[in-house]
Parts: C-alpha cells; structure tokens; sequence
C-alpha cells in the first residue's frame, strides 16, 4: 500500500517531465528546420515532413538503424562519401563532392559529418536546392532521392499537415465514436473472413447503431474517399508517423470531407453504417458497425496491424480528460 501511495505522487511528475521533454526535442527541432529554411529558402514543413518520414521508416525497419539524435534523415556511408569514394568514412566537405557524395558541413566545422544533426539537414537540403524550392520542382527532387511515388506522396502530406498547424507536437489521438454512444469491441484483427474469397481481418469492428458519428483519430490527410466493394462506404487517412487509418463500413460522409482535406483528432467523418460486400449501394449484409484498421509503410511496402491496444489506449485516454466532450 505504501508503495502504491508513493507511485500515485510520483506518476503526474513523470508525465509532466516526459511532456516537457517532448516539447524540447520539438523546439530543437523546429529551431533546426527554421535555419535550413533561412540558408536555402526551402520551408520548414518540407524539411520536417522528410525528417519525421525518415524517422518513421526507421523505427520500422530492421535493416537500417533506429534514429537516436534529433534528426530522422539517414545517410549510408556510400551516399554520404560517394560511392567511388577510397575512403568510406571521408569526412572532409571539399573531396566528398569529387565522388559524387551528398555529405556537407552544415555548422561550419570544417567537417562533413554524416551524424551531425546540421550537416544531415545541409546535405539533403543541398540535394534538394538543385531542383528548386517550389513544390512542383521539390516533388521532383524527392523522386530522384527515393525512387517511390508512394514516398513522395506520404512526404507531401506531412508538408501539408505540418503547414496547416503551423507546430510539430501532433501526438494527440481520439476514439472514433463519441463515448457515449451504445458500442462494443473486441480484438477480431485476424480473423477469418470468406466473402470474396479466404482472407484475414485487418481490423477491429467496433459494433454501434446505424448513423452514430466516426470521428477522425489522429491529425492527418484524407488520402481516400469513395467506395469498395468489400468495405463499402471508406475513408482513409494518412498520419504523421506513416501510419494509414482506414474507416470502413459507413453509412456516409460528413458533408464537407474531400481527399486531400487536413483533419485533426475527434473531427466529424461519416457515420457508422453497413455498407460493402457488393457493388456501390449495396448495404445491410451485417450489422452496423466501424471497421476500424491500421496500415503501416516502411518505406518499401505496407501491412496491417492490430489496432485494438491502441483503440482501447485512446478511450481510456478521452475518458480520463477533464472537460472531455462525451
């Protein structure tokens, strides 16, 4: 009991010291983003939205190593030196350029050092500048550094979600019905389903009445709107950490959605419904009910994962809110 008294004063202060700690690492952050937009007049949301992409990837790969500095962004030995370069571990900002590397001196040390947060940023930043700064020639840039329509589209609409707040502290997260709503759920992620053919369920059903209000999640990018013939009625949204929220099922959308609109956590969406399993229009196969899933990009492909902890994290989470709107 002593010791449950004792956790119960000390877990507030954790969480505000892990709050403030999180708000520095932003801070720096964007300080970092302000000076690359002041020597290359690239903006800031571009450069933050590459960082975080990169940040993002990394966390979820295996085969490059996890991003520990303030920067996401991450060179090879080979692209920062040049891969011609005798020496891959070239560090001097005049001879790196002779073998076709991208590795810079960002903060005037005479060194090009490919984990210095300034020099990683005035590398990429120098690649990028030979395209130009205006989003049609930035687009450009960014698919001759990664080769992927599917990355330049992800980077773009971090630029635009970052632009549109202005702040790189979008963490917050929502449950996708009002909690006072009549629902339920359990975690289905895997399950067996038949129609259409044999697959698994890459989701969790949450089960309410026809027309109870879906909320967006997260702040994001409406990536997709429209209809399919397995979930009917679906929107999907594209957050800031490469994470895909696909909402299906519903019985319509909120009037003003469109693809490529900014949403942020609790924002209206559509309606629970029991749209799918056939051609546009068809409903009421199964009852009412949010297929809610999750999709996550590595840079290379996307897959589903269970969104049920998650589900049941930001529930709680609204619940325990003061002055939450229930």
């Amino acid at each position: 009991m002593f010791l449950i008294i004792i956790l119960m004063f000390l877990l507030p202060n954790t969480v505000t010291y892990a709050t403030q700690n999180t708000n520095d690492l932003y801070t720096k952050r964007m300080e970092l983003y302000n000076k690359v937009e002041a020597l290359y007049q690239i903006p800031w949301y571009y450069i933050a939205a590459v960082d975080q992409y990169e940040r993002n990837i990394r966390s979820a790969r295996k085969d490059i190593p996890k991003a520990e500095g303030l920067t996401g962004i991450y060179f090879t030995k080979e692209k920062w030196a040049g891969i011609i370069n005798p020496d891959s571990e070239d560090t001097s900002p005049l001879t790196i350029p002779l073998f076709g590397g991208l590795g810079a001196d960002g903060n005037g040390d005479g060194k090009a050092d490919r984990f210095n947060n300034e020099d990683i940023l005035s590398a990429f930043s120098n690649y990028i500048s030979q395209y130009g700064v205006d989003e049609d020639n930035f687009r450009i840039g960014l698919w001759n550094y990664y080769k992927r329509d599917k990355t330049v589209s992800i980077i773009m609409g971090k630029a635009a979600i970052y632009k549109h707040f202005g702040r790189l502290n979008l963490d917050d997260h929502a449950f996708p019905l009002p909690l006072r709503s009549n629902h339920s759920y359990r975690s289905t992620w895997g399950d067996a389903r038949g129609w259409g053919g044999k697959r698994i369920h890459e989701g969790t059903d949450i089960f309410a009445d026809y027309g109870v209000p879906v909320k967006a999640t997260s702040y994001g990018i409406v990536e997709m709107k429209g209809w399919n013939n397995y979930g009917g009625w679906r929107i999907g949204i594209r957050d800031i950490n490469n994470n895909y929220h696909y909402f299906a099922h519903l019985s319509g959308f909120s009037k003003d959605i469109k693809a490529g609109m900014i949403v942020e956590p609790g924002m209206l969406i559509g309606g629970v419904g029991s749209s799918g399993y056939g051609p546009p229009g068809t409903s009421g196969k199964f009852p009412p009910h949010l297929h809610y899933g999750i999709y996550k990009d590595n840079g290379y492909t996307e897959w589903s994962y269970d969104p049920y902890a998650h589900l049941r994290l930001w529930e709680r989470q609204e619940r325990i809110k003061p002055q939450s709107k229930k």
